[in-house]
């Protein structure tokens, strides 16, 4: 199925003002796999950013709607970085039971967890680099971009596994969950850095809900249960969740020693697809900072992509700036049980990324992805700084790489694909994280469709 790297340039996109938004644009799906090597540079690779910058997201094969964004095949993009060069770009579609035309719910009205698209991001932990959609089961994939298959931890794996799961880089495990429309609702899970699950334990939860994210601190676990429900009725019709009055919004402290129940906080009516990071503050209380949408903010973004809306004219009622996703914190005072939330800006982004050495930890500065700009956040001074990508440009979620033995946080570059909003032509474009000024830009040998989330994996890891 590869192409040839002289055939590797994709057809302009359908602008067809039938087809949904996901087909159309900078979201349209390329038809096939391809790869070209010998990139052309612009600018100076810094020679010391020697690995693979991998990315993941929805490419449904030529034909197939799957009826929401989120819903299509997984398709993973590469770009390997060597000495300066830009080695080779390719695009693999991840080769899950679903692509192979498997039925996630079996006859017998069991799941098959390895029926899923592994479409929204890719991690490398322990000896694997995962596939991760928070539905099913993780499927490992090699460093060229291969699949080998869906990875259940030797079979202690039982429920979904969270495609965002965090690495905590002092001992090195990685935590994460699984929910579900049925019981268990919510499970928490641990694995050790050596890649073994060794912990599970179902979360007291009154429904299952679209869970997509949660933080870790030092000591606790932060819940994101928000009232995006399931709703079995919508089953076949893209995705079966839509907003819920009358769930509720709580985030929840849970201790990572087990030691006492979750403690629950109730917060304004909300939904967050994506947190920055969480710490402790000196005082004892828990930090949150994530992308925060309102009632009518969820609306706006999730009707265009498929998504049902109970009542999609109350887009239409509130003022453009009460539909933004926009930077929030809130701080979880377990002494008092209070909490307070406030907006870090009125800028709208998405896809907040951090120094990963830093996660669960006090960090200084978040990177956002904006209309066309790359936003880095300064939380401590209350500043931001915004690298414009151009007009009519679309940048995806900014990976940062630290740079060997940088002192300072932000020591290092981001990555990030950033695509004509006519569907055209793509690039990795690579920024000082300091400065927030242009080092190079890698020219991709085909589009690259809007997604999700990707990783930089050095050559140790890979």
């Amino acid at each position: 199925m590869t192409t040839s790297p002289a055939a590797s340039t994709s057809p302009a996109p359908s602008t067809v003002s039938s087809a949904p938004r996901y087909l159309t644009g900078h979201f349209a799906p390329v038809p096939d796999e391809s790869e070209g090597f010998g990139l052309e540079v612009t600018g100076t690779l810094p020679p010391r950013l020697n690995g693979r910058y991998l990315r993941n997201g929805p490419n449904p094969r030529p034909g197939e709607d799957p009826g929401h964004w989120f819903a299509g095949a997984g398709m993973l993009h590469g770009v390997r970085l060597r000495d300066g060069r830009a080695e080779w770009y390719r695009n693999r579609w991840v080769r899950t039971r679903k692509l192979e035309g498997a039925s996630f719910f079996r006859p017998d009205g069991t799941l098959d967890r390895a029926a899923v698209t592994a479409n929204t991001h890719v991690i490398a932990h322990a000896d694997k680099l995962l596939a991760l959609v928070e539905n099913g089961f993780p499927y490992e994939v090699t460093p060229e971009l291969d699949t080998v298959g869906p990875c259940d931890f030797g079979g202690r794996l039982t429920t979904a596994m969270t495609a965002h799961p965090k690495e905590d880089p002092v001992t090195g495990e990685l935590l994460f969950f699984g929910y579900g429309a049925v019981p268990p609702y919510l499970t928490y899970h641990r694995l050790s850095a050596a890649g073994e699950l060794v912990e599970s334990r179902e979360i007291a939860v009154p429904a299952g809900t679209m869970m997509h994210d949660f933080a870790i601190t030092e000591h606790y676990v932060v819940w994101l249960d928000l009232p995006v429900v399931f709703d079995l009725a919508l089953l076949g019709r893209g995705m079966p969740t839509r907003w819920d009055d009358g769930y509720g919004a709580r985030l929840g402290l849970m201790r990572r020693d087990g030691a006492g129940e979750v403690r629950w906080f109730d917060v304004d009516p909300c939904y967050v697809f994506h947190v920055g990071n969480a710490y402790e503050d000196a005082a004892g209380r828990v930090v949150l900072d994530a992308v925060r949408y309102s009632p009518a903010g969820f609306a706006a973004v999730w009707k265009p992509i498929g998504g049902e809306v109970d009542d999609p004219s109350v887009t239409g009622r509130l003022p453009e700036a009460d539909q933004a996703a926009r930077l929030y914190r809130w701080r979880l005072d377990p002494a008092t049980g209070t909490v307070g939330e406030q907006a870090l800006d009125d800028r709208e982004v998405e896809f907040p990324t951090l120094n990963d050495t830093l996660t669960g930890r006090p960090s200084r500065y978040l990177y956002t992805a904006a209309e066309h700009a790359i936003v880095k956040y300064d939380t401590v001074a209350g500043t931001s700084h915004a690298y414009d990508t151009g007009a009519d440009t679309a940048p995806g979620e900014a990976v940062f790489v630290a740079e060997d033995g940088a002192a300072d946080e932000d020591g290092g570059w981001l990555l990030s694909i950033v695509s004509d909003r006519a569907g055209h032509g793509s690039q990795l474009l690579v920024l000082d994280a300091r400065e927030m000024t242009r080092v190079a830009a890698v020219t991709l040998p085909r589009r690259v469709p809007a997604g999700f989330h990707g990783s930089w994996i050095p050559d140790a890891r890979a």
